[in-house]
């Protein structure tokens, strides 16, 4: 068999390879393999083949990949609204207990309610806000 069919032949398997994984390195290695069988078919002999495929390999795994993956990753969603308040710090105003209170959380006043219901955060506390319920924080103290 010629060598450039392997190479094609191992470039084709590469390929669907790639599509069961979504890693991006399979198909980087599939088009060094097509870039290969192309080298072969103009009768590149077997050592320079190797060398060729090895540094096409090399080049998509360092270069292209990154860039490939950087692209294909979600980025982080923006959060608005009462989500974007959950996680953020809170100035106790009024104590906090399992059943009611008062917070400042970003220069607005919230009712608020302990997330451990057997607490009592006395006012001038800062604590984290762990979820908003509705118009009410459930928030927890910081250490």
């Amino acid at each position: 068999m010629d060598p450039w069919l392997i190479w094609l032949i191992t470039a084709a398997l590469l390929g669907v390879a790639e599509i069961f994984t979504l890693t991006a390195a399979l198909g980087l290695l599939g088009g060094a393999a097509l870039v290969t069988a192309v080298l072969a078919a103009i009768g590149l002999p077997l050592p320079w083949q190797l060398l060729a495929f090895t540094l096409v390999a090399t080049v998509g795994l360092a270069f292209l990949r990154p860039i490939a993956m950087r692209r294909l990753m979600p980025r982080e969603v923006a959060r608005f609204g009462v989500e974007a308040l959950v996680g953020g710090a809170a100035y106790v105003t009024a104590e906090v207990t399992g059943l009611s209170g008062r917070v400042r959380i970003g220069g607005e006043e919230w009712t608020a309610r302990a997330y451990d219901e057997t607490q009592v955060i006395p006012p001038g506390t800062t604590v984290d806000v762990i979820e908003i319920k509705g118009t009410t924080a459930l928030v927890y103290p910081r250490e």
